[in-house]
């Protein structure tokens, strides 16, 4: 089941982020994890493993940092879900459901809920959810240079 406090719904978050921040240049895993309440050290992995999947390009170095690696109408929430969870699943080993009722009643359940839940993210895209973001007030101020006129 899609899990809304935990890493999935961080990378969706992390990904808006990026989309929000990032017209000037790659954004700073550090300010990512600032802006959305998040240890650095934790967020890294979630920011590695949507790079891995094609969906944030990242740049090395002293200016470097991620932007998106599609345009934000082309990044499904669903996308972002299925990157972070493919990541943990090649990562944790697979272990047999412990018991019968479990193994033959409630996974198939859980993964018909999945498949249900991510068909409703695959119709939301980065730029749907960059228009949410902006409508809250959570965008940054446009960088615009001060003129003066006497």
């Amino acid at each position: 089941m899609l899990d809304v406090t935990g890493r999935e719904a961080l990378a969706v978050a992390a990904v808006v982020d990026v989309a929000l921040h990032g017209a000037s240049g790659p954004v700073g895993g550090a300010a990512i994890a600032e802006r959305i309440g998040q240890n650095p050290r934790g967020l890294e992995p979630i920011l590695q493993a949507l790079s891995r999947a094609g969906l944030l390009a990242s740049t090395r170095g002293r200016r470097g940092g991620y932007r998106l690696a599609r345009a934000r109408g082309e990044i499904t929430a669903g996308e972002i879900v299925r990157a972070v969870a493919d990541a943990d699943a090649a990562s944790a080993a697979s272990s047999p459901w412990p018991a019968p009722m479990l193994a033959e009643v409630v996974a198939p359940l859980w993964q018909e809920a999945r498949a249900r839940a991510l068909a409703v993210l695959d119709g939301v895209t980065v730029e749907a959810l960059a228009r949410r973001a902006e409508a809250a007030g959570l965008a940054p101020e446009p960088d615009v240079p001060l003129t003066y006129a006497i």
